[in-house]
Parts: C-alpha cells; sequence; structure tokens
C-alpha cells in the first residue's frame, strides 16, 4: 500500500517541511559557529607556552594570508559559486516539477563533504578548505529549494508560525547534537582518546550523518514540485529565462522590490557577523583562566537556546505590529549590538552579546523568510525561482560582506573595525524598510 499524500496546510507536510531545519541546521552550528572554526584556529594559529598568538599567517597556493582572511575569501568564494547556482536550478527545478531531486543533492553534497572534514589538516590544506567549500555549497544549495516550498505547503496564515517552528527545530536539533560533540571533546579521557583532536574531528562526521538522516523524514512527505514539464533541449536555458521573467514580475510589485532591497542590506550584517563571531572571539577576547574552547561553544550554545525564544516572540509581535515594523525594531537592535561589540574584551561581554544575538537572530531569519513569502503574488506558482532571488540576494550580501571582513583583517590585522561596518549597513536596511509598505506583508 502506497503512502498517503499529504495536503497543502496539512500538519503532516507542515511538520515534516519544518523538520529539514532539525537536520540540516547542525552544519551551521556545528561547521559555521561552533566546532570548525574553533579547530581552524587550534590549526593556523601559532601561540607560545602562554597561550598568546605570535603568528596567524598561513601559506596557500603560494600566497601568505592571514588565517581569518583566507577562510574568509574561501567562505565567500563558495557564496559567489552558490549565487550563481540558485537562479539556474531552481529555474531548472521549477521547470521539470522535480525541485526535491536538486534538494536531496545539495544535502547529500554537504553532508558528504562536512565527512570529509574529518582528514582537515594542515599537509593537506587544500582538500580540508575544498571540503569546507563544497560543504557550505551543499547547506546553501539546498535551502534554497528548501525555502522555496514555504508557500507550497503552508497557507499565507500559516507561513509565519511554520518558518519560525523550523527555526526552532533547527535549533534544538543543532544545540544536542553540540552537546554531544562537546562531551565528546571536553571528556576525551573518559571516552578512551588521547586528545581532544579525534573526537572534534569526528563530530564533523556525526554532522554529516546527522544531516543525512534525519532529511529522510522530510523527503518521505514533501512533493516533487509543482510542474510537470518534459525534458527539452532548452532545459539548460530556462533557469536564465525563469531569472528574467521572475526580475520583471519584481519590478512591477513594489513593496517586493522595496523589501528585497532592505533585506539585501541588513542580511548582508547578519549572516556575515553569524560567520565570524567565533573567530572574533577567539582572536579579539582576552578568556585569562578561562577554557577558550569551552567558552565560546557555551556562548554559542546560548545564542542557539535564545534563539529558540527569540523566534517565537517574533512571531508574535509580527502578530499584533506587523512584519515590517518589527524588522524595523530587530535592524534597530542590531545597531545596538555592533556598537557593544566593539567595546567588548572580556568572556563576561562575550555571554551577554550572545545573548542579545540570539534573541534577534532566530526572529530576523525566520521573519524575513514568512514576510518574502507574503509579498509574493497570490497566484504564483514558480515559487522556486522567485525564492532563488531572496537567495541570491542573501548569498551576494554575504560575498560582499565577507569580502570585506577579509580584507579588514588583512590590512589591519583586527576585526574590530568590521564591526562598525556592519552597524552601518543595518542601519540602512533600517531606512530602507521605512520606504516599505507597511500593510502589504501582513
Amino acid at each position: 500500500m502506497g503512502k498517503t499524500i499529504a495536503v497543502k496546510g496539512s500538519n503532516k507536510l507542515l511538520n515534516a517541511w519544518a523538520f529539514y531545519d532539525w537536520a540540516n541546521s547542525v552544519y551551521n552550528l556545528v561547521i559555521s559557529s561552533a566546532v570548525f572554526p574553533i579547530f581552524y584556529g587550534a590549526l593556523t594559529l601559532v601561540k607560545d607556552a602562554d597561550g598568546k598568538v605570535i603568528s596567524d599567517r598561513v601559506q596557500f597556493l603560494g600566497t601568505d594570508f592571514n588565517n581569518d582572511t583566507l577562510i574568509s575569501y574561501v567562505t565567500a568564494a563558495a557564496f559567489l559559486v552558490v549565487s550563481f547556482l540558485s537562479p539556474l536550478l531552481s529555474g531548472i527545478a521549477d521547470y521539470v516539477g522535480n525541485k526535491k531531486v536538486f534538494m536531496k543533492f545539495f544535502c547529500y553534497l554537504g553532508a558528504v563533504s562536512c565527512i570529509g572534514l574529518f582528514w582537515f589538516n594542515m599537509d593537506f590544506l587544500w582538500f580540508g578548505l575544498l571540503c569546507y567549500f563544497l560543504a557550505l555549497i551543499g547547506f546553501w544549495g539546498s535551502i534554497v529549494f528548501y525555502n522555496s516550498y514555504l508557500p507550497d505547503i503552508a497557507f499565507p496564515e500559516q507561513q509565519d508560525s511554520i518558518s519560525a517552528k523550523g527555526y526552532s527545530l533547527g535549533y534544538i536539533g543543532s544545540v544536542i547534537l553540540l552537546v554531544i560533540c562537546l562531551v565528546m571533546i571536553l571528556g576525551y579521557e573518559t571516552f578512551g582518546f588521547k586528545d581532544e583532536g579525534l573526537p572534534t574531528r569526528l563530530s564533523f562526521i556525526l554532522t554529516g550523518l546527522w544531516w543525512i538522516g534525519f532529511s529522510q523524514y522530510t523527503y518521505y512527505h514533501l512533493p516533487k514540485g509543482n510542474k510537470k514539464e518534459s525534458f527539452t533541449k532548452d532545459l539548460l536555458f530556462n533557469g536564465f529565462r525563469e531569472l528574467k521573467s521572475i526580475w520583471q514580475k519584481i519590478k512591477l510589485n513594489i513593496p517586493l522590490k522595496r523589501y528585497l532591497g532592505a533585506f539585501f542590506v541588513y542580511s548582508m550584517a547578519v549572516q556575515t557577523i553569524m560567520l565570524i563571531a567565533t573567530y572574533f572571539g577567539i582572536e579579539e577576547l582576552d578568556w585569562g583562566e578561562t577554557n577558550s574552547t569551552t567558552g565560546l561553544i557555551v556562548s554559542i550554545l546560548l545564542i542557539q537556546i535564545v534563539a529558540i525564544l527569540g523566534a517565537f516572540l517574533t512571531s508574535r509581535a509580527s502578530g499584533k505590529f506587523g512584519n515590517i515594523k518589527t524588522l524595523m525594531v530587530l535592524n534597530l537592535i542590531w545597531i545596538i549590538i555592533c556598537v557593544f561589540a566593539y567595546f567588548i574584551t572580556t568572556p563576561m561581554e562575550f555571554y551577554i552579546t550572545a545573548a542579545v544575538v540570539g534573541l534577534v537572530m532566530g526572529g530576523i531569519q525566520a521573519l524575513s523568510r514568512s514576510t518574502y513569502s507574503k509579498l509574493l503574488p497570490g497566484d504564483a506558482i514558480d515559487t522556486t525561482s522567485y525564492f532563488s532571488f531572496y537567495d541570491v540576494s542573501e548569498k551576494i550580501g554575504i560575498v560582499i560582506g565577507m569580502a570585506c571582513y577579509g580584507y579588514v583583517a588583512q590590512v589591519t590585522g583586527s576585526i574590530r573595525g568590521s564591526i562598525i561596518f556592519f552597524g552601518i549597513f543595518f542601519f540602512v536596511g533600517l531606512l530602507l524598510l521605512t520606504r516599505v509598505n507597511k500593510k502589504a506583508s501582513n
């Protein structure tokens, strides 16, 4: 007997869609935010007997890089690839009516690349950076198709709450795995490991397996897509035609066009700060007698836990005050965070900043996604192509943000200046949000 097909708006379909956040968010936490940045820092920083950094230089492809600059440029390059692939592949997916295949491909590419990070070392730096590069492409490539399902599986009045639920499930699932990894790393002797290096590398394998395993529930219930077109010789060019067509439609939708402009600016800052936060903590704080690895992971756990509350509070606030007004307040809070973060030097100040970041991080991500979905035309069926614009805006913003961060780190040897730079982006984003029709997204 075949499986029952879940209908749009049903709890089964909504929950299956949201559960992919549980599966894939372990990449964002373990690889992007917590374990890998600390692991990368330990590999690339040279310290004296007192634990003070005496060199942060890395030789790669015959060039001398600051270690922060190298990883930021690799990150920017990966996002540049994703920003090109997103509209191309999403247009193809809408055309052939089976975007689930593409979502699976990028999911498995990312997960297998996470597993490949187990072999990351300075002798084979190129291989480790390649795995990091492909893992990032896999994660964000799958997110393009995941986000595009939102208007397909949920009615407008359901989208804010299910988007917030997805992020909350992601935070909960990723925190569980991070705690498991943290216990393994800090209690390595208890588990029979000679040092914390091996359990750290095993964390990358666990991330890949978690991502693949839990995504199966989502794939079982999600539909293939909207269309039932046959494969033709023009298929490869369809993505570019879709991109041009969607842009023409977006230009006629003034609220959507203005919102995309604002989203591009403030998302650039949000995503870049999330990517560099741990590197900032490693190099800019005086941890004293505190174990920096423990302190950094605790702060990231704090962000994830508080973000669960933040996502639901933001959903409630948007219901009462409207999406755009709520996003404006969130941008204002981010500006205050950037100013405060510029001056922090102690772990306690870092923890306070992390708690506030967590509160607004989950909220601004979930609300940005659902606001965009609400602004789409009600009769839109090529939703993947519409969401490719959303994702391309986000990715190009990250490319610019990471390039700026890398340049500042290379020239000044410090990344504090970039924090104020991102505060300016939030201010501009706030101004641009004032131009969006407040009622259009409610």
